[in-house]
């Protein structure tokens, strides 16, 4: 398979780094766009990761301090003086720069505000005033207004006046004289409509608009199910505060997607690949206790029937198919229903049916398949009654996998934890437990 253009370009870095051609390295690197410079920082271990840093033309410092993690950007911004740090501030978007504000300085953070102008510095603050996850600080105040009432020649010759348009401009956002959102003119009608038709006569009146608290996931939600390129944020007043663009969106789900995956692990999504030893093996050493922990649970259950493991041997054999196929099923549940709270498909009116599905995908999986390692079972130990209890066993664990894959994430969700964060770990100790004890116990009333 041949490698990609991204992975052909940080090889030929790396490669000219290690061999010393710092000159060649330097062109390459100089050459690439700042989201490429970013996975190649955090693509880098930390000694070249300096060496790519100081080589860089670092116009576009503040572009590429937002694209690479926090982890990595804190690193970066450490090496970094005050005056470097102030010029990475430079022309940045204004919800670009919202972000990059909350991880710098005050001193520094204090001079670029006393160095924008007061209409540059008003919008900021409304940015700001907005949590990071929330429609108001995913929005770009770079909106281009109109009124109603004047025709579509008129805003032309307003948009050849400006010279030029912010990126994803695919509507013209409708306002009155008090700046209450009205609705969108959409690009092709301005193009394509006759221009002495009025603004009001061609705009889109029912064109959706975002609540500036709307969360941030609610917003990827609207952008799929609408397919937009673009929307406009309101107050509760409907005051037109901003816009949010499709590039907003996808960097979100860019990020939800990846704290997702490693949260699961027990990971975040801003941890550096390339972090410093200690500081990850004390990060991971958390959720190894914690899984060593549950670990404890299930053998202090295994314990319970140490005579009866002791006395029929064929149950410590059969024992973790047991707990695997539980804890699978589980899993398959699990990572279903918290992809289903992740896009806003799972509520409490909806919950009650995915229990009673789950947990009937479940059971008739656990006959077919108890059935299978029962004749299996018994044939190998020659005994019909580990048959049926390793059949018994796995029945009643993967009903209990299932139940527990949609209850554990939804309980998750309402105490305000992550359900991918701690879900997989509580799900292993309770397919775990449950597929040892009823293993064991059983055993111990039919063979003993």
């Amino acid at each position: 398979m041949s490698k990609d253009v991204k992975t052909i370009k940080l090889d030929a870095i790396i490669e000219s780094l290690n061999s010393g051609a710092m000159l060649k390295a330097k062109l390459i690197l100089n050459g690439l766009h700042p989201a490429e410079i970013a996975r190649l920082l955090e693509s880098s271990p930390s000694r070249q990761r300096r060496l790519i840093w100081e080589m860089l033309d670092h116009s576009n410092d503040g572009e590429v301090l937002l694209e690479v993690g926090e982890e990595v950007r804190n690193n970066l911004m450490e090496s970094m003086d005050e005056t470097s740090l102030l010029a990475a501030t430079k022309g940045l978007d204004v919800d670009d720069l919202a972000d990059l504000l909350d991880e710098l300085p005050d001193t520094v953070v204090t001079q670029a505000l006393q160095g924008m102008d007061y209409q540059y510095r008003t919008r900021l603050e409304s940015v700001m005033n907005y949590a990071e996850d929330t429609a108001g600080g995913l929005m770009n105040i770079d909106t281009i207004t109109i009124r109603p009432d004047v025709t579509l020649d008129v805003v032309l010759k307003y948009l050849r006046l400006r010279k030029e348009m912010p990126r994803n401009t695919d509507n013209i956002i409708v306002v009155d004289r008090y700046n209450h959102y009205l609705g969108t003119l959409p690009v092709t009608s301005l193009v394509c409509s006759d221009p002495e038709k009025t603004v009001s006569e061609s705009m889109n009146k029912n064109y959706v608009s975002i609540n500036a608290d709307a969360l941030a996931s609610d917003v990827v939600n609207i952008f799929e199910d609408r397919d937009l390129v673009s929307a406009p944020v309101i107050d509760k007043n409907n005051i037109l505060l901003g816009r949010i663009t499709i590039d907003d969106v996808v960097d979100v789900i860019r990020e939800e997607s990846e704290s997702t995956v490693l949260n699961m692990a027990g990971l975040t999504d801003e941890e550096d690949i390339f972090a410093p030893i200690i500081s990850s093996t004390r990060r991971r050493a958390i959720w190894l206790g914690l899984n060593l922990v549950t670990a404890l649970i299930a053998s202090g259950v295994i314990s319970l029937f140490q005579d009866t493991i002791e006395k029929v041997v064929a149950l410590a054999v059969l024992m973790p198919i047991v707990a695997s196929m539980g804890g699978i099923a589980g899993s398959q549940t699990l990572t279903l229903v918290i992809r289903g709270i992740a896009l806003g498909n799972i509520s409490s009116a909806n919950s009650k049916s995915l229990l009673i599905k789950e947990v009937t995908v479940g059971i008739l999986n656990s006959f077919l398949w108890a059935s299978v390692i029962g004749v299996l079972s018994s044939y190998w130990f020659n005994n019909y009654l580990i048959g049926i209890v390793i059949g018994i066993a796995m029945i009643a664990n993967l009903a209990f996998a299932a139940l527990s894959g949609v209850l554990i994430p939804i309980l998750l969700k309402k105490a305000g934890i992550d359900p991918a964060l701690g879900g997989t770990v509580i799900l292993t100790t309770i397919t775990d437990v449950i597929g040892f004890f009823s293993f064991l116990a059983l055993g111990t009333i039919f063979l003993l």
